[in-house]
């Protein structure tokens, strides 16, 4: 401890250009916290979104996740309300939904487009996923209706004129091969924030969708569990008591979510190797001219018997000094931003492809916090290793002699 004391009393010698060090490795830290920390509130969106969207855990047929099917349902799941209730009975499970994604054209009577559709259980479906799905118009609709009733997406809505109340009419292929159509209501016009989905979605009850199709088979079962992180263990389970069908987890089907991760953690490692940079030439910087002005001093203790390992310790410790309250500094920083962004209620821009921003926030990690400081700290004491190991070990007379 006393050996740190007198770290910290020599760099006070120069407290003009200690403190311009501590700033510089202040700023550093700061904006690695601050920037890694807006990449952990993105993960820990888009993860939420991922998981709302399809499921925690989702079973399906052996090759029901192939995507190539002759004929609609062709890979579909038999037996679905006897394996949503086994599934439900399992320790964590909150919900079991089954779906049915299927295509075929919408109709006005007068214009006809494209659709993708998911049959679902309406009230527990909407529940689940949450604020991602926003109704622009109407609200979720009804199952069991004698007239179907359907949400469609925004863009839709606007290329079929339609409105809520409106009649439509749904035309698909059955698991026959023939076509079949079914009038429906449109109930509820929502915004996913991708216009290239809204142009697209559908949403319909999924006995509906099952009597258009001629089938008693779903495409998935979507299982939603109350942890997120409990996900492997239930996705393991599920497998292991039913081999012979497909289970996949939120994070296998979340391609958007692996593709942003893997960017961003490009982006902010190399932020953080710049900032780190910049604190290893600031503390050499330092810590060179502290060395450089103390040579003869550095002459004189090794004269009295100091070995070149004690000086070359208490420069590190100077460095190391420099570096944790640089880190310190800059974490403190960092905090004081997380919580004004809180009550800021900045919106970052839509990302490309969609329409809808999203809040500027950032998550105080104190493992992020922790990993730099030790960072920060172990670069400034190598940089002042580097920059007083020739010093300790020059000769004393050229020592005692420099000027």
């Amino acid at each position: 401890m006393k050996w740190l004391l007198y770290a910290c009393k020599n760099l006070l010698r120069n407290r003009r250009r200690t403190l311009m060090a501590l700033v510089i490795t202040g700023v550093g830290s700061a904006a690695a916290v601050v920037g890694g920390g807006f990449a952990l509130f993105t993960y820990q969106s888009l993860r939420e979104v991922s998981a709302r969207d399809t499921g925690h855990v989702v079973v399906a047929a052996r090759g029901g996740f192939d995507g190539d099917e002759d004929v609609p349902m062709q890979h579909g799941l038999a037996g679905a309300p006897a394996l949503a209730k086994e599934l439900e009975a399992l320790p964590g499970v909150r919900a079991v939904l089954p779906r049915i994604q299927f295509s075929g054209l919408i109709s006005n009577g007068d214009k006809s487009a494209v659709f993708i559709g998911t049959g679902i259980e309406p009230e527990e479906d909407f529940r689940l996923r949450g604020v991602q799905l926003k109704f622009v118009d109407g609200e979720p609709f009804d199952a069991g209706r004698s007239v179907p009733e359907i949400a469609i997406g925004r863009e839709l809505a606007r290329t079929m004129k339609a409105k809520v109340g409106s009649g439509l009419t749904l035309l698909a292929t059955t698991t026959e091969g023939n076509l079949n159509a079914v009038d429906v209501v449109v109930r509820g016009i929502v915004g996913t924030g991708v216009p290239d989905i809204d142009k697209r979605i559908v949403m319909a009850d999924v006995g509906a969708v099952q009597k258009l199709l001629l089938t008693d088979k779903v495409s998935t079962l979507s299982v939603y569990l109350k942890d997120i992180d409990a996900t492997g263990g239930a996705a393991a389970a599920v497998a292991a008591a039913h081999p012979a069908l497909e289970v996949r987890t939120w994070l296998d089907l979340a391609v958007f979510y692996q593709s942003v991760k893997a960017l961003y953690n490009r982006i902010f490692g190399m932020l953080g190797v710049i900032m780190l940079v910049i604190v290893l030439f600031a503390v050499s910087n330092t810590i060179g001219m502290a060395v450089a002005e103390r040579t003869r001093e550095i002459g004189t203790l090794r004269a009295i018997g100091a070995l070149p390992g004690e000086i070359v310790r208490n420069f590190v410790l100077e460095g190391a000094a420099i570096g944790a309250g640089g880190a310190l500094t800059g974490i403190a920083a960092a905090g004081a931003v997380t919580l004004a962004l809180i009550f800021a209620g900045l919106q970052m821009p839509p990302p490309p492809g969609r329409s809808n921003g999203y809040p500027l926030l950032i998550v105080f990690s104190p493992g992020l916090c922790a990993a730099t400081a030790a960072a920060v700290a172990a670069v400034s004491a190598l940089a002042a290793w580097a920059a007083s190991r020739r010093a300790a070990r020059k000769p004393i007379p050229e020592a005692l002699a420099h000027v």
